[in-house]
């Protein structure tokens, strides 16, 4: 159990009560009373108290000597902060059990007696950072163990610690899907199990002489250094691979683990390497805090989430950026080609209000009008895909990752921010002329539809549905702004669904699958199945992430009904076709007012669809690539100061003679390649 104190005692009281005598106990009591009363104290009157009573320095001396006697402190540095499961969820899994329910440990470990005298190890560890180094060092010598770290035991578990940790990394740097990473090394020794043999031959010298000593220009030390690093190079070519292969949860979290083991081994072997006696003393503490700060992290679940997904949010954004490099226009004809591409998606969409508000006539329960509404939506955006057209907002989520991409891989050259930011202005009025296409066709064409029907079945089938159409389109009167929000949620979603899809097809070389099937090679012919792969590599993660982006549209009103919730989506182009239905069902009667505020709530949708997505997909792209918001601010300033400058640029595709340039800020950082993770 961990042992609590009073905050009345001070550190004198305490080693009168414990160690005015020569005290035999092995309770960790006294121990964890003590430290908690030195945070109270100035830690010089916890030396000087020692200095001017020796009797009591000797006994505490004995004490510390006699609690830490034969207890192995290998678990402290073979487990502490190292992953342990090769999973990401059985590891958060076992880290929230950890935290509500520690384990039972080993109650003659050092991993133990960390546990239970240290209610705060990241706290007490600051603590200990804040010492003044030469009290750190009085202490130590007052303790008789300024030069543990030379003592054959420690050496013996430091050394057994390399040991283990080695033989765990070489057993998964073997399998498969991890040599796959990393081709490179198929042909070449295997540095683990050189880096492995190494250390056996380290433990064989030990055992024949355990005063052994390495130091600087140890042969040994140096091969041991050398392995490591080819070990920690095979990491990182692994990781740089994962662009050109993909990489899945199970082979991320390997060589996660796989890295920290090595640098593990790094950092003990490091603590060995004595070449004067100054070095001593700083080589135990240093141990000391390692062992410390290891534990201070052993169930740390934000450090677990983060070290897991950026990789993964890495090669999504990866693959977002490369098709968001098509939502990009440069000049006059890809600017309208963009226009045609999205009006083209504005018919789609105008058709799809119509068959919404129809679907709506039709008797059934919440989750059948879910069916319904996520089918209508599906169905209408996959054939947006398909067709070649665009839909507007799908645009930010993708172009978010290609800036970030773009911002990244620029960053190591003296990057010029005016062409930067004359890309931006490229961006913005692509995003711009790809609503413009959206909104006036989805507008006249849901119009001509619901006209066209009123002729047809000589019924206004808009009555009915034009309040509530209106009424939607009033952000005082409805949580327009919260729904259009919702959407820009999904969105992003859409866009991380896409990235990963085209990561699995990648990393399980789907398409190389369906080329090479027999099966369908044999009965539909070798080209039907290229074709056919060809057409997966290229359409599927698009048609999927549309498919999944539908559903979510038309499941959020109806689920959030049967829970009581006033959950809906806005979207801008489905905004303007209802905008032309709730006119139609009000015979154009309306007022003022609800004209002009559900025409201007139309644009506010599409702002707010445009900036919760477009941020969210800015925000993992900038992690997944470890930048921050603080990077950029200057970035950000020269954007204003050109759109204030060149204000028109920003919605018409004026010439530049920064188009060639800032269009190769885009070229240069496309095709796929190693990255550094």
């Amino acid at each position: 159990m961990k042992f609590l104190t009073s905050s009345t005692k001070n550190f004198e009281s305490v080693l009168k009560k414990y160690f005015s005598f020569k005290n035999e106990t092995l309770s960790l009591e006294p121990f964890a009373e003590f430290l908690e009363s030195i945070k109270k104290a100035d830690f010089t009157d916890v030396i000087n108290f020692f200095k001017l009573n020796p009797e009591f320095a000797d006994n505490f001396k004995y004490y510390i000597h006699n609690i830490f006697e034969g207890r192995p402190f290998n678990l402290s540095l073979t487990e502490a902060n190292i992953l342990s499961e090769n999973a990401f969820f059985p590891e958060l899994k076992k880290r929230i059990l950890n935290k509500v329910l520690p384990p039972v440990e080993n109650e003659k470990t050092v991993w133990y007696m960390i546990d239970n005298i240290s209610l705060r190890p990241k706290h007490d560890l600051t603590y200990l950072h804040n010492l003044p180094e030469n009290e750190i060092d009085e202490i130590l010598s007052i303790l008789g163990v300024k030069d543990f770290i030379k003592k054959p035991n420690v050496k013996k578990e430091m050394i057994f610690s390399m040991n283990i940790l080695s033989w765990r990394v070489t057993g998964m740097a073997m399998e498969v899907d991890v040599v796959r990473m990393a081709p490179q090394y198929r042909n070449f020794d295997n540095p683990f199990l050189a880096l492995q043999n190494e250390l056996e031959a380290l433990t064989i010298d030990f055992n024949n002489d355990p005063n052994i000593q390495l130091h600087s220009k140890d042969s040994r030390y140096k091969q041991i250094k050398i392995y490591i690093e080819h070990c920690q190079e095979f990491v990182n070519i692994a990781f740089k691979n994962s662009s050109k292969y993909g990489i899945s949860g199970k082979i991320n979290q390997s060589l996660l683990k796989i890295r920290q083991q090595t640098q593990r081994i790094y950092e003990i072997v490091q603590l060995l390497i004595i070449d004067n006696e100054e070095e001593v003393i700083v080589k135990s503490k240093q141990l000391i805090f390692n062992v410390l700060s290891y534990k201070s992290h052993k169930n740390n679940i934000s450090e677990l989430i983060n070290d897991s997904t950026r990789l993964i949010s890495h090669l999504i954004t990866n693959h977002t950026a490369e098709t968001g490099s098509h939502y990009i226009t440069s000049n006059k004809k890809e600017y309208m080609k963009m226009f045609y591409k999205a009006s083209g998606g504005g018919i789609i969409v105008g058709a799809l209000c119509v068959l919404k508000m129809l679907y709506g006539f039709m008797p059934g329960s919440d989750f059948f009008h879910a069916f319904l509404y996520s089918l209508n939506y599906a169905m209408g955006f996959v054939m947006i895909y398909l067709m070649g057209f665009t839909l507007a907002t799908k645009q930010p989520a993708m172009t978010a990752a290609t800036m970030t991409k773009v911002l990244a891989e620029q960053g190591n050259s003296k990057r010029n921010n005016i062409e930067f930011a004359d890309l931006v202005s490229k961006l913005f009025r692509s995003q711009f002329i790809a609503f413009v296409g959206n909104v006036l066709l989805s507008f006249p064409i849901a119009l001509l539809i619901i006209y066209g029907l009123d002729v047809f079945f000589s019924q206004n089938l808009a009555i009915d549905k034009s309040d509530k159409l209106l009424k939607d389109l009033d952000p005082f009167k409805s949580k327009a702004i919260l729904h259009a929000s919702i959407a820009g949620f999904y969105l992003f979603i859409s866009g991380i669904i896409s990235g990963n899809i085209s990561n699995n097809s990648v990393f399980y070389q789907i398409p190389e699958r369906i080329a090479k099937n027999l099966s369908i090679r044999k009965f539909l012919g070798a080209k039907f199945a290229k074709r056919l792969s060809r057409y997966y590599a290229k359409n599927w993660a698009g048609i999927v992430s549309n498919f999944w982006f539908g559903v979510f549209l038309g499941a959020t009103a109806p689920v959030g009904l049967f829970f009581g919730l006033d959950l809906d989506i806005r979207h801008i182009t489905f905004a303007a076709g209802n905008f032309a239905l709730g006119l139609y069902g009000k015979d154009f009667s309306v007022d003022s007012y609800t004209f002009w505020i559900s025409f201007i709530t139309v644009f506010i949708i599409g702002f707010f669809n445009f900036l919760v997505s477009f941020s969210l997909s800015m925000f993992l792209a900038f992690r997944s690539r470890k930048m921050n918001f603080g990077e950029v601010k200057q970035i950000y300033r020269e954007i204003f100061k050109y759109f204030i400058t060149h204000p028109l640029k920003f919605f018409l595709p004026i010439r530049s003679n920064l188009d060639k340039k800032s269009s190769d800020l885009v070229q240069n950082t496309m095709p796929t390649k190693s990255e550094d993770h």
